[in-house]
């Protein structure tokens, strides 16, 4: 049986890999007609103690998030930021969760740029929080709602630019003002790609 660490790594090393990719065929191929299973996920690993589950599916919602720990690592590469943050929880023997957060930069054209990576905790109480090393910090971050919008399938500039609009239009019909945005990969490539889920949120501003 392999390892959790060895299981995450082939994950993130994938996940990390298809965010360079080109946009992915997921369509049915011409001629073909396959009607859409209703979206069901597919859990791998625990999530944060206290988090809800992804979705629901293709709508979008506001949603509401306890405080959770986190490493993380700033990085526009995502092999730099996989490596330094696989690293780390190996060398911590932090335990697997699931997803993987990443930070986006608000002015990309295409909303998928990545600044930021972190690996979550299971809770504020797994760890400690500081500086590890040079370029890792594990830090307490705050509760906090969003506005999502979650699809299961590939991932790539396209899938994300249809979740950023979508949200991004509920934003302005509720006056509200995104303070950043994140996506969360949920699955490993044990999963197949039409099964596997992520979710882009808004970070709403603070009054």
């Amino acid at each position: 049986m392999r390892s959790p660490i060895s299981l995450i790594s082939t994950f993130l090393a994938t996940l990390i890999s298809a965010m360079a990719a080109p946009p992915s065929k997921f369509e049915a191929a011409p001629g073909q007609s396959k009607p859409a299973a209703e979206p069901k996920y597919v859990s791998e690993s625990p999530l944060p103690k206290g988090w809800p589950e992804p979705g629901p599916y293709n709508q979008v919602t506001r949603k509401n998030y306890p405080a959770y720990r986190a490493a993380i690592t700033a990085s526009s590469a995502p092999n730099g930021g996989f490596w330094r943050l696989f690293k780390h929880i190996k060398r911590n023997n932090i335990p697997m969760t699931s997803p993987v957060e990443m930070k986006l930069d608000s002015e990309d054209p295409n909303g998928a740029k990545m600044e930021e990576m972190a690996f979550l905790y299971q809770s504020p109480e797994v760890g400690k929080t500081g500086a590890d090393g040079d370029n890792i910090e594990v830090k307490d971050m705050p509760a906090l709602s969003v506005i999502s919008y979650t699809w299961q399938g590939g991932r790539d500039n396209t899938t994300v630019a249809k979740a950023r609009a979508l949200i991004d239009a509920e934003l302005a019909k509720q006056n509200l003002k995104a303070d950043g945005y994140r996506l969360f990969g949920y699955n490993s490539p044990f999963i197949s790609r039409s099964k596997q889920t992520y979710e882009l949120q808004a970070l709403l501003t603070k009054n």
